[in-house]
């Protein structure tokens, strides 16, 4: 069994790739060098050189201040690669799992989003982002869209890593304490994004449609950084002052939405998946990036 990857550098791409995959199954992560993803011919020939059992595509733009003013990238890779993507696997039947994020809701909600909540972007990215969900929904019926929110891992630059550089250098960190979200590992979502495809590959009655994956509970950017930086502290890291501040002191091109909380009951019902709380995914990453927990 053959599986395409796409999107394969970044933090969810790598973690796919380091997973421990069934006997048999071969996954392909071609870089962007050898697939452009916005070019129908080069979809088409990359489609046709293996019988893949299914594409998990976690290839997108996700500078999201940037994409204010670089709206042609953003909406081509974003919307327009979905809709290739899409059209192209349907033609040869293969299923597809689409990554998605939270900034497809306008964040003014309570409580936890469901995946059938109504989309009202704020943002260039988030309306690139829902139109390629579009895209993806017309295209190929035999899809999975799975929504995520506040991906962090070892890999790359994300929030763990900038509050661990920031915590080095800076004696008092200042971060936004009125957005609410969840903080999601990028092994947890490669884990399910691996298992949704397996299952739509083996099965053809398998559950279709959008779900949300984020790791269980919640919190705020300013506890999400407290937790890093005592998390840091116990493996030998710097303990500095972080001190909420609302979003207005901390002016962003883009809009973030206030209220990024998924619900993942539609996942768990439909695919068996647990989520893990994102204290314990949190420590795992801190191992991997510092080291275990010092003994006193």
């Amino acid at each position: 069994m053959d599986i395409l990857i796409l999107g394969g550098a970044g933090q969810v791409g790598t973690e796919l790739q380091a997973l421990s995959w069934p006997e048999g199954v071969r996954v392909h992560a071609p870089d962007r060098q050898n697939l452009d993803i916005t070019d129908e011919a080069a979809v088409a020939a990359a489609l046709d050189a293996r019988a893949y059992a299914a594409v998990i595509n976690t290839a997108a733009y996700t500078a999201v201040d940037k994409a204010e003013t670089e709206v042609a990238a953003a909406w081509r890779l974003n919307a327009l690669a979905p809709a290739l993507l899409a059209a192209e696997t349907k033609r040869r039947a293969i299923p597809l799992v689409h990554v998605s994020t939270d900034y497809v809701f306008d964040g003014s909600g309570e409580g936890f989003y469901a995946p059938d909540a109504p989309v009202n972007p704020q943002s260039v990215y988030g309306a690139s982002k829902a139109a390629g969900e579009m895209a993806v929904r017309s295209g190929n019926p035999r899809h999975a869209i799975v929504r995520t929110a506040w991906v962090v891992s070892p890999h790359r630059g994300n929030f763990v890593k900038t509050m661990l550089r920031l915590a080095n250098e800076r004696d008092r960190l200042t971060v936004v304490d009125d957005q609410h979200g969840c903080p999601t590992s990028a092994a947890y979502l490669a884990g399910a994004l691996a298992a949704i495809a397996l299952r739509l590959a083996g099965d053809e009655a398998a559950p279709t449609g959008t779900f949300h994956c984020v790791n269980d509970g919640a919190t705020t950017w300013c506890d999400f950084a407290r937790a890093i930086v005592a998390g840091a502290a116990r493996r030998g890291g710097r303990s500095v002052a972080v001190e909420g501040i609302p979003t207005a002191a901390y002016p962003t091109p883009a809009k973030r939405p206030a209220n990024s909380r998924l619900s993942t009951q539609s996942l768990s019902d439909a695919f068996g998946l647990a989520p893990r709380p994102w204290e314990a995914a949190l420590d795992d990453i801190l191992d991997r990036l510092i080291g275990p927990v010092r003994s006193n």
